[in-house]
């Protein structure tokens, strides 16, 4: 009999911070860690030095394990998430080449026009062309994403791209193959990694990422997800139907469904699960990065509880981080906007607050649209979701309950996943449901609903007055205010 606990190492390589947690089977942290992580913005451009995600990772893996001995623990596997669509220029030995392009860099856009004009979907933020940036800018070099990175630090070897980074870098999910036109936008075929499912195989710890993490030399890696797919995992939205709302810096949708959501527009796309199954979502520039941007230094439990007087707002915000959006609409010219003037700062909170849950009931409502599968439960992850408030004046907007999980970071799903990936679990859904536990069940209240539902509708009219938003979306996101966004 021994004393000894299995556990999977999820590390997430977030926008502000890396984070690692230590996890059993049973969804019992055994540790955590975090490091802090710094960017560079300027306009449109957004990048981060690649040497710190290392950095980051090697603190916080080293605060997670040091919780739980070594000798009390054995790590089973691990697996990275990192943001969609970061990418730099890596060196044959895997060395950086370039500074890290962010996901929400918007510098490619003559880039993004090019490949749209050979038949790609894509949108100007996406790791593609800004790979072709770099390689015009740096000269070649492998095309190397977020995780890649620290996965070549962790093993020795530079690994396969999983096929969930290299969605937004062009890779054809449906037939497992870059597209043969990617030379013709200055991409060479040595510039592409190969590329495998999630949960396959990558290496295992070797000896220095052991000395410089904390991390047993051994431990197995296997390939990652992106963070929107990694919290998803964790709020075990796998079941077709089932949707997750990651709020953080910015609001990502992800949901489940046994065939592709088709959008010929890209603003909703497909990752694919490892079982072969379809993962469709999107991500938004609007989220919770608006509220540090606009009260730097303030609690926000204190702003909270002084906005709860403002339902609805004296205000109607589409709270913008960083310019463009990308989700429920493609509009690269669209700002933040204010409609009225707060009377207060807490007006103004509650009105970014209520913002952010106009857009979501919006991208929701553009889901329905497109014929996506909403009949599942809904689950809040995210920074965010540790605010009782926001998930409350959420799930009034949306006008449907929503589940909290009691752990809402992505690395308890990469974590999830390293677990499927070593066989642990019969499927990653099974893995995920064993792990994830649900904290509360958020229900709205009819009355709050209703009270949104005006304020809501003149924030549709606008951003279609202003072209933004097509207007057959428009109409159709009017004519659901009657019903029950759960509907199907």
């Amino acid at each position: 009999m021994t004393d000894e606990h299995e556990a999977w190492l999820g590390i997430d390589l977030g926008t502000q911070s890396v984070r690692v947690l230590l996890v059993t089977g049973d969804g019992t942290v055994l540790g955590s860690g975090s490091a802090p992580l710094a960017g560079r913005r300027d306009g449109v451009r957004h990048e981060q030095d690649p040497g710190a995600w290392w950095e980051g990772v090697c603190a916080a893996s080293r605060a997670a394990l040091r919780e739980h001995p070594r000798a009390r623990t054995r790590v089973g596997a691990l697996a990275v998430c990192g943001t969609s669509g970061t990418v730099l220029l890596t060196d044959g030995a895997g060395r950086p080449m370039s500074p890290a392009l962010m996901y929400d860099d918007g510098r490619a856009s003559v880039q993004a026009a090019r490949a749209r004009m050979a038949g790609l979907v894509v949108q100007d933020t996406w790791a593609l062309p800004k790979a072709v940036w770099l390689t015009e800018t740096y000269g070649p070099g492998r095309i190397t994403h977020q995780p890649d990175l620290v996965v070549s630090l962790l093993t020795g070897e530079v690994p396969s791209a999983d096929s969930s980074h290299a969605l937004k870098t062009g890779y054809d999910l449906e037939h497992d193959a870059w597209p043969g036109m990617l030379p013709r936008l200055g991409l060479p075929e040595t510039a592409l990694p190969e590329v495998v499912r999630p949960g396959s195989p990558l290496g295992e710890v070797c000896a220095s990422a052991a000395d410089a993490t904390g991390i047993p030399a051994g431990t197995p890696v296997v390939a990652g997800m992106t963070d929107g797919c990694a919290a998803q995992i964790a709020s075990a939205a796998l079941r077709p139907g089932s949707w997750n709302s990651v709020l953080g810096t910015t609001l990502v949708l992800k949901g489940a469904s046994s065939t592709p959501v088709r959008d010929p527009t890209g603003v909703v796309y497909n990752h694919r699960a490892p079982d072969g199954s379809w993962l469709p979502g999107g991500a938004s520039s609007v989220g919770g990065g608006v509220l540090a941007a606009a009260f730097a230094g303030a609690d926000p439990a204190a702003m909270d509880t002084l906005a709860a007087a403002y339902e609805p707002s004296g205000a109607i915000a589409y709270p913008l981080v960083s310019p463009g959006e990308r989700f429920p609409f493609h509009a690269p010219e669209a700002t933040a906007l204010v409609l009225g003037e707060p009377e207060s700062d807490a007006d103004l909170w509650a009105a970014l607050l209520q913002g952010v849950a106009f857009t979501e009931r919006l991208c929701l409502d553009y889901l329905h649209h497109l014929g996506a599968p909403l009949d599942g439960p809904l689950t809040f992850t995210g920074g965010a979701a540790r605010s009782p408030y926001w998930n409350q004046l959420r799930a009034d907007v949306l006008g449907r309950p929503a589940r909290v999980p009691e752990e809402t970071e992505p690395a308890l799903g990469m974590a999830a996943l390293a677990a499927y990936g070593t066989g642990s679990a019969p499927g990653l859904a099974e893995a995920a449901e064993a792990m994830v536990r649900i904290g509360t069940t958020v229900a709205p209240r009819p009355d709050r609903t209703a009270r949104f539902a005006e304020p809501y509708a003149r924030l549709v009219d606008e951003l279609t007055a202003r072209g933004w938003l097509p207007p057959p979306v428009a109409a159709h996101a009017h004519a659901r205010l009657d019903g029950d966004t759960a509907d199907s």
